[in-house]
């Protein structure tokens, strides 16, 4: 369900935490085991004489040359009679009793010795240097296939269905294509466009460079990769992430002063998205790498892109996952922005809350009246998994946030 990140070197303090958790066997109520049911087999010539039935791109995303195999991944729950070591992984697990202390332990340890002050700097202000420096390094051997995303955003693999029309769809952080190849390569839409971006010019060279771009082998679709910085304002330019494919406002004319026309845009958007007309944008494991500072104007950027009605899928870390259990001393960037680190390549990682997330998407458009929010909640979860150890008789816990929020009109209520 989810790329796990480059593993990080344990802190020891944190592994002797890690190591007193005990789980309990819960779990949700409204979940249930999916089962398979077993027919008789027939007869060829009964077999020939049924209806094909049409199989969508949704199914064969799970299994292209037959049919589906049934939505297994995701239903493992951790019962009261479950043996915890029988597999690796349960998915919707309820977190153990003392496993929110333990984490505030470890944090506290963070907070106690943070980057120095002249090393965040530097971290803040060439972000995009790391992550050259990382796809430099990683290259397409850092390309995961998101298997998961047919189950998570159905609303995305929608798009490319042979009826679906013109779609238009923005990922955001591309990286080496993890999410844009294997849409396109299940595409079936002829009107399909989708726009791959990323902070990194390494991580864009390396999808241009891909045989599926710009149009992929069966010839169905078409995509486009340019460098953006989602955090990008108007007035910062483009040399604050090195690049040249980022499309900033023409000049509007608004209101006369002393100082001549000046321009009411706020907005900064890839090469080639014009504001209002993109239907589904993917931001996965992207806000995360942003300041808190940023946010604001990286959503209002995404806001800006989407259509009336568009919708806005995010995936990231959530507060308390073990890659942020795992994270050593001298990483915290700055103790009065807790949860907010810097990796050992450079990179920096936030861990949220999903009440952090709620007031991003549900504030208001900016340059407005201040009434009504940009987007309407669909979904907002906290997607747990038990990770298993059966060897070291270990037990980890990743924590995901999910959001699903469709654009709101101007000037539809909140």
């Amino acid at each position: 369900m989810s790329d796990l990140p480059p593993s990080t070197p344990s802190d020891e303090h944190s592994n002797s935490l890690l190591d007193r958790l005990d789980p309990p066997s819960q779990q949700h109520s409204h979940d249930k085991e999916i089962g398979l049911s077993l027919e008789p087999m027939r007869s060829e010539k009964e077999t020939s004489l049924e209806p094909r039935v049409k199989r969508t791109v949704a199914d064969k995303w799970v299994q292209p040359h037959g049919p589906p195999v049934g939505s297994t991944f995701g239903a493992r729950l951790l019962g009261e009679d479950s043996d915890p070591y029988s597999h690796n992984t349960w998915d919707h697990v309820v977190l153990p009793d003392g496993f929110e202390q333990m984490a505030k332990e470890v944090l506290e340890v963070h907070r106690s010795s943070p980057v120095s002050p002249e090393k965040r700097d530097a971290f803040n202000a060439r972000p995009a240097e790391y992550w050259n420096a990382f796809y430099s390094v990683h290259s397409a051997a850092f390309f995961k296939d998101r298997r998961w995303l047919r189950l998570e955003f159905p609303e995305l693999i929608a798009c490319t269905e042979p009826d679906a029309g013109p779609k238009i769809v923005l990922e955001v952080g591309c990286g080496a294509g993890n999410t844009v190849f294997p849409l396109m390569h299940h595409n079936e839409n002829p009107n399909l466009i989708v726009h791959a971006t990323d902070y990194s010019k390494t991580a864009v060279d390396i999808v241009r460079a891909n045989p599926m771009y710009p149009i992929p082998p069966h010839g169905i679709g078409r995509m486009h990769a340019n460098v953006w910085d989602i955090t990008s304002t108007p007035g910062a330019g483009p040399s604050r992430s090195q690049n040249g494919d980022q499309t900033f406002p023409p000049s509007v004319e608004s209101e006369e002063s002393e100082h001549g026309r000046r321009t009411d845009q706020t907005w900064v958007l890839p090469k080639g998205v014009e504001p209002g007309s993109v239907d589904v944008i993917t931001v996965i494991y992207v806000l995360s790498a942003l300041h808190p500072t940023e946010w604001r104007q990286a959503i209002h950027n995404l806001y800006t892109a989407l259509k009336p009605g568009g919708l806005l899928l995010i995936r990231d870390y959530g507060r308390h996952d073990l890659a942020q259990l795992r994270i050593k001393k001298d990483r915290l960037l700055d103790p009065d922005t807790p949860n907010l680190y810097i990796r050992g390549d450079g990179t920096r990682v936030y861990f949220f809350t999903k009440e952090e997330l709620e007031s991003m998407v549900l504030a208001p458009p900016q340059g407005g009246t201040g009434k009504g929010n940009m987007f309407e909640i669909e979904q907002l979860g906290e997607d747990r998994r038990l990770l298993i150890n059966r060897k070291e008789r270990l037990k980890m816990y990743r924590i995901w946030m999910q959001v699903k929020a469709r654009k709101l009109s101007p000037s539809a209520p909140s």
